[in-house]
């Protein structure tokens, strides 16, 4: 009987000067895998470059997913793991699975009996989540909220209530050029006392963890966001 390849889970660097943070197993592991399904391909072939994979680029198999990507072409994906070929998954950046469509192949590979081996690797959240000085025994993970700005507002209040009623840190995101209207609205919305870290370009050189209660952000707003992955975190 032929055994079922894996699903290895490869955690990539949060940017492009942060391969250090990418463990020695995980680029051991890398070296022996030859098909990958990716978030998109330019950066996993930018990595797998940077990893020193043994064989030439061409000779590696990849195919892409997204958030619009069929549950008929996941399948068609995880397929050669069936025939006894491990995969390897990968992220756009971080950790595939965690705030990623990569969610949906490991779901499907569990559901076929296909072993999943999750790798140590950078993980924005987390990394903001231990910065933050917030509570780390309970935490919720938001994913992006609302892009107008009354429902903005609102959601705002309401994470805050959670936060505070039941002591656990909210955490969200948005997308980059966003960030500063996200500042914007908590510093609208949010109680003067209420605490907000602000953690942005994790790992890199330019790495800015700071949290402070919404009246001293006031005071000493931060420094331009724009363009910067960021995480955000109330508590």
């Amino acid at each position: 009987m032929q055994q079922t390849g894996k699903l290895y889970l490869i955690p990539v660097p949060l940017g492009e000067t942060a391969h250090h943070t990418i463990p020695q197993y995980v680029k051991e592991c890398l070296w022996q895998l030859d098909y990958f399904i990716v978030e998109r391909a330019k950066t996993a072939r930018h990595f797998i470059k940077a990893a020193q994979h043994p064989r030439p680029l061409p000779e590696l198999e990849m195919v892409e997913l997204s958030e619009h990507t069929k549950e008929a072409e996941y399948r068609s994906f995880l397929a050669p793991a069936l025939s006894g070929r491990n995969i390897g998954l990968m992220s756009e950046a971080g950790c595939p699975g965690v705030a990623d469509p990569g969610a949906v192949v490991v779901d499907l590979a569990h559901r076929q009996g296909i072993q999943v081996v999750p790798l140590v690797g950078p993980s924005s959240i987390l990394l903001a989540l231990m910065g933050s000085g917030m509570n780390g025994q309970k935490f919720c993970f938001q994913g992006y909220l609302s892009a107008k700005k009354q429902d903005l507002g609102q959601q705002l209040k309401h994470l805050e209530q959670l936060a505070q009623g039941d002591q656990c840190t909210q955490i969200f995101i948005e997308a980059p050029y966003r960030n500063q209207q996200i500042v914007a609205a908590a510093l609208q919305h949010l109680a003067p006392q209420t605490r907000l870290c602000i953690a942005v370009d994790l790992t890199l050189p330019s790495e800015y963890i700071v949290t402070r209660k919404v009246a001293e952000w006031k005071r000493n707003p931060p420094a331009d966001l724009h363009k910067r992955p960021a995480i955000f975190l109330l508590g």
